[in-house]
């Protein structure tokens, strides 16, 4: 019985992370395809970053009543539903006229931003809250492992989208890019047919009083969330982009390409972090002190980023070399969030409090998106550094109220194999 339910849990995790990881292909192409096709006909960088401001916005609002939509109708519909929501997106923008005014372009393509955005925050929910429940509290596999595959194959596979939509836009041009992505996407679709009911769904119904997590532990980590993804959203959204443009001569590409490899190092880091604290750890799963230690280290890096670059350190090695070590430990700050919140999180209430978790880390990317382009302008990429040192510091400084996971409640954590 155990292998059988074993199996069918292996199975349900297969599913669910291939529908995450085919969706998170076509979001970071989309997001590609936007950039080069609106800068391709004069559109300035920060116009371009305007057009993605629905996409965080609808997340914070999608993360808050997406919880409790999975709640009530199962992660199967509201998965399901973001694909569905992403297809819709994509043929929206297939149909913009080159011909209109800007201003109506630039509102029809934040519209469609904002389907996508609803879509690309409903999928994540839903994928990350299944594992929750395809991994059974009382086996031996991590759920550290399993969550940190998923986050860090979809941040893979982001960066893998980025060149995919560079190179539909080249062999199909704008139009016909969509519709290919579109189509992928409803072949997609179909897996949904092998996945259970009811995944996620409680039986009794939930107040919108509710919504908001009673958990102080989710409360907590949802904050230091909050500070975590707006301190690299601040430097990283538009700023890092139009610095490495404007003032260091980089060509779209060779930015758009960078961007995507950073990406990809990234998402290979997160999912090798469960193997490497464990091997260079105690072994057991992360505590308090693992994300405390992650979070007060991460505080340096944007600082001495900072630092090198008013020292007159060329730019390009403080950039490069700077951004490579924020990736590295921002991955394993990441990677550890991600396993502490379904840690914290009861199988009764697991879309409800990631849902709210995630809507604390779109807030994040909101208001890091915003002051990215506001700090940029005024205090230029340094003034955006010590700004995400300061938003690194908030989170850290949160981070030391939260206590440890409960062993009754945490998933096993096999210290093992590391494989």
């Amino acid at each position: 019985m155990t292998t059988t339910a074993s199996k069918a849990n292996f199975k349900n995790y297969i599913l669910v992370t291939l529908a995450y990881w085919g969706f998170t292909i076509t979001d970071g192409a989309l997001r590609m395809l936007v950039l080069l096709y609106f800068n391709k006909i004069g559109y300035t960088p920060l116009q371009i970053a305007s057009l993605f401001l629905f996409y965080e916005i609808f997340g914070i609002f999608t993360n808050f009543l997406g919880g409790w939509i999975g709640s009530q109708l199962g992660l199967k519909v509201t998965l399901y539903t973001g694909i569905g929501l992403q297809i819709f997106s994509l043929v929206m923008l297939a149909y913009l006229n080159p011909s209109w005014v800007q201003w109506l372009a630039v509102i029809y393509v934040m519209v469609a931003q904002a389907f996508s955005g609803i879509a690309k925050d409903l999928t994540k929910m839903s994928s990350k809250s299944a594992i929750r429940l395809v991994v059974p509290q009382d086996d031996q596999s991590s759920l550290f492992k399993w969550v940190a595959i998923l986050t860090g194959s979809k941040n893979a596979l982001k960066g893998v989208g980025f060149f995919v939509g560079s190179a539909l836009l080249g062999l199909f041009g704008f139009v016909n890019a969509l519709f290919v992505m579109a189509g992928g996407l409803l072949l997609l679709m179909f897996t949904g047919l092998m996945l259970p009911k009811g995944m996620g769904k409680i039986k009794k119904k939930v107040k919108f009083s509710q919504l908001f997590s009673k958990s102080p532990e989710i409360n907590i980590l949802s904050a230091a969330r909050f500070f975590l993804f707006g301190s690299r959203d601040v430097w990283f959204v538009v700023a890092l982009p139009v610095f490495l443009r404007e003032v260091l001569g980089w060509s779209f590409y060779q930015v758009g390409g960078f961007l995507a490899v950073w990406v990809i190092g990234y998402g290979i880091i997160q999912s090798s972090a469960p193997s490497l604290i464990r091997r260079f750890g105690s072994g057991r799963p992360p505590q308090s002190q693992t994300i405390q230690f992650w979070t007060l280290t991460l505080t340096a890096v944007p600082a001495a980023i900072a630092l090198a670059l008013q020292l007159g350190i060329p730019a390009n090695f403080a950039i490069v070399g700077g951004l490579l070590v924020f990736g590295v430990v921002f991955a394993f700050n990441s990677a550890v969030h991600s396993y502490l919140v379904l840690a914290f999180t009861d199988d009764d209430k697991v879309a409800l409090n990631v849902g709210f978790y995630y809507m604390a880390n779109s807030g994040g990317r909101l208001a890091g998106t915003v002051l990215s382009g506001l700090v940029y302008q005024w205090l230029g990429l340094v003034g955006c550094l010590w700004t995400s040192a300061f938003l690194v510091l908030g989170a850290a400084i949160v981070s030391l109220r939260l206590p440890d996971p409960q062993p009754s409640k945490a998933i096993a954590w096999k210290a093992g194999d590391g494989d």
